[in-house]
Order: structure tokens, then sequence, then C-alpha cells
């Protein structure tokens, strides 16, 4: 039941107190409570942090290293190989000489040495040429093959390259012991510096095109600069052309400027005196 509100003698009330209602208390889960007062679960800070660390490690990745490049290199014909096209003329040579009467293996006499048509000339020629054309593949292994090994060794290369380059060095290996068995059958103990010799000849030829062309390249040059002075000259020369076609017509509009000034001064001379003649006949 609710009281009334009491009237004192001065105007003030005094309220009643308010019932408190009624029922159970609410229980409160101070652990929880707790949790929420000290924060996030770790957890979340650690999924977070790992989300960070993943973007930064994406972000700032390094660039290609070295071994990764060789590897981009090997995927593609670093080491897919063939001998020259000498390899094939060098037997066809030899087919030819054969047929002659030309046989493997017999040293030539001193005629046979010098002659310049003859087969022992003729098949030495053929089969230095086919070595000198072998050089590039020959340094090509030579210069891969410590890097290779080293990479098998420890296990930094997949089983296709690895094979890719045993394929391509024994195609070289057995190019380099072919050439040599042939230069035994066509003078024995020639197989001993035909590779070095091969190697002298090589270098040769290399300098002497790497000479031609920076001849032909100065050639070019030269052609160039001259080619540059005489459009340089032409160009003097139509400036100075022009130059004077433009004085010439600009005194040219000067004459025609003045004369028309002339004539309008004359006009207006003359008009002006009829005007005083005209004037003058009126008086």
């Amino acid at each position: 039941m609710t009281e009334e509100a009491t009237i004192n003698p001065d105007g003030t009330q005094e309220m009643p107190p308010m019932d408190e209602p009624a029922g159970e208390e609410i229980p409160i889960d101070e652990e929880a409570v707790k949790d929420a007062m000290e924060g996030i679960d770790p957890v979340y800070y650690l999924i977070i942090g790992t989300i960070v660390v993943i973007l930064l490690v994406y972000l700032f990745r390094p660039k290609k290293t070295e071994v990764e490049d060789f590897f981009d290199e090997l995927d593609g014909d670093k080491f897919n190989l063939k001998l020259p096209a000498a390899v094939d003329e060098y037997y066809e040579v030899k087919e030819k000489c054969v047929a002659a009467g030309w046989e493997p293996g017999t040293a030539p006499t001193p005629g046979q040495q010098q002659a310049a048509n003859g087969p022992h000339r003729i098949m030495a020629q053929a089969l230095m040429k086919r070595c000198i054309a072998d050089i590039p593949i020959v340094t090509h292994i030579q210069k891969e093959s410590p890097g290779m090994n080293k990479l098998y060794s420890q296990s930094m290369c997949s089983v296709k390259q690895w094979r890719s380059y045993q394929a391509a060095e024994a195609l070289v290996s057995g190019e380099v012991d072919e050439v040599r068995a042939e230069a035994d059958e066509i003078e024995p103990g020639w197989s001993q510096v035909i590779w070095k010799q091969a190697m002298q000849y090589h270098n040769m030829l290399k300098q002497k095109h790497e000479q031609e062309a920076q001849q032909v390249a100065a050639a070019a040059a030269k052609k160039k600069a001259i080619e540059n002075a005489k459009n340089a000259e032409k160009k003097k020369v139509d400036d100075a052309k022009a130059r004077e076609q433009a004085a010439e017509k600009a005194a040219q509009e000067l004459l025609k400027m003045e004369e028309r000034e002339k004539s309008s001064k004359k006009a207006f001379k003359e008009g002006g005196s009829m005007k005083k003649g005209f004037l003058n006949s009126n008086k």
C-alpha cells in the first residue's frame, strides 16, 4: 500500500519511502567481469601478430638471388645443346676421301702431306673446322660444370635440371673423344694437340671478327660524322639564304609601303587644292 505525502506547517512536503521491488537478486559472474576488464584473449593478439609478420615478409621480400636466376636459366634452353653442322660436313668429306682410296690410320707421305688437294690435307682441314666449331659448346660445359656439381652435391637443383646437364655433358664429352679418335686416324699423335690448336685458331678468328666489327663500326661512325658535317654546312647555307630572302622581302614591303604613303599624300594634296579652288570660285 502506498503512503500519502505529509505537508508540514511551513509548506514543505515529506515523501514516504518507496518500496523496493520484490524478487530474487541477480547473480554476477565475477570471473567474466575480470576477463572483460583484463582485455582481449591473448590468442587474438597471436593471430593478429602472425598476419602482420606475413604481410611484412611479403612486402619486404628480397629480390631474386643468383641461385634463383640460375634456376630460371636452367628452366630454359641453357643445356639444350646441339652439335654444329661442321660435324656432319666432316663425315661427308671423310666418306668421299675413303671412296677415293684414303686409308684411316696411315701416316701421310711427305708429298701427300704437302699436297693441297691430297686426302690427308682435306681431312685435316675438315676435322679442324669441326673442332673449332665445337669450341663454344665445350667452353660452355666447362664453365657450368663446377656450379652444377656444387648445386647437386648440396641438393639445390632438381632431378630434371641435373639430368639436362648430364645429357649435355655426355654429348660434349663424346664429341671431344670422337674428335681425338678421328685426329689419330688422320695423323697418329695429333689427338694430343688438336684441341689446343683449335682453341688458338678459335681465339684468332674471334679476335679477327671483333676487329672487323670495330672497323665496320668506326667506318659507320666516320660516315655519319661526314654526313652530319655536310648537313650542318647545308643548313648554314640554307639559313643564310633564308635570311637574305627575308631581308629582300622586308625591303620590298618597305618600298611598297613608302609608295603607298606617297600616293596617299599626293591624293590628299590634290584633293585639298580642288576644294580650295571651289570655294574661291563661289566668292
